[in-house]
């Protein structure tokens, strides 16, 4: 078991500090195209930090983007960018019974509560070792993201997002979050379906809400599943 006074010092949690490392410099290095999008899309070297600063989930933060930089409303980019960031109010559900603390802390945690510190901490036994494997993932990502934000929004007047392919990168990115979601049935119709509402739309609304639409889809992943086998004999009703 982790060692209360010095979590830190545990020789268990070097992998947990080498995979954060590691996540946090994909992540970073992700951000500066982040951040050249960002600049690309009309938003000042301050706005694009602050979004990094105070926002913290990149998935909401390259939606609103995309949306924006595509002639969306303000609406639209931040009805799609809350849709996104509805999956962070879950993991807090998870992680509030696994972090103690005042509320300083605890507000703190809610902003380093995303996919990879969620699941780093999931995975460890105790529950010192969950804490510290919070925090240390969620630093280290909240580091790099906004240390990459800075140096892609900084290079952002001077870079041609298509000259270098960046423009790909949001795209690739949605792709990557949902190629895993894909293995499955429900994921699949859930896909499709999804799709066939965001194309259909696109002709007829404004640009960001054909992708509100489409989030509906979900209700097909979600949906409670019904037991299509026979009931054993001498079962109750």
């Amino acid at each position: 078991m982790t060692d209360p006074r010095h979590p830190w010092r545990d020789p268990a949690l070097r992998p947990v500090v080498t995979a954060s490392l590691t996540l946090a410099t994909a992540v970073g290095v992700f951000a500066i195209s982040f951040g050249v999008g960002a600049v690309s899309a009309g938003a000042s070297v301050a706005q694009t930090c602050a979004m990094s600063l105070l926002v913290f989930t990149g998935a909401s933060q390259l939606s609103a983007i995309s949306v924006i930089g595509a002639g969306g409303s303000t609406a639209s980019a931040l009805g799609g960018a809350l849709v996104l960031a509805a999956r962070n109010g879950v993991y807090a559900l998870t992680m509030g019974r696994r972090i103690e603390g005042r509320l300083p802390t605890r507000l703190v945690a809610a902003q380093f509560t995303i996919d990879e510190s969620t699941a780093m901490s999931v995975a460890q036994d105790d529950p010192v070792a969950q804490r510290a494997a919070f925090w240390i993932t969620g630093g280290c990502i909240y580091l790099f993201w906004n240390l990459g934000t800075l140096i892609g929004a900084l290079l952002g007047t001077a870079v041609d997002p298509v000259t270098f392919g960046l423009d790909a990168a949001f795209p690739a990115a949605y792709v990557a979050m949902v190629w895993p979601q894909l293995r499955t049935p429900r994921g699949r119709w859930a896909g499709m379906l999804g799709a066939a509402i965001c194309i259909s739309l696109v002709p007829v609304l404004p640009v960001g809400v054909p992708i509100l639409c489409a989030a509906l889809a979900v209700l097909v992943g979600i949906a409670p599943e019904h037991s299509t086998s026979a009931p054993r004999a001498g079962a109750s009703t």
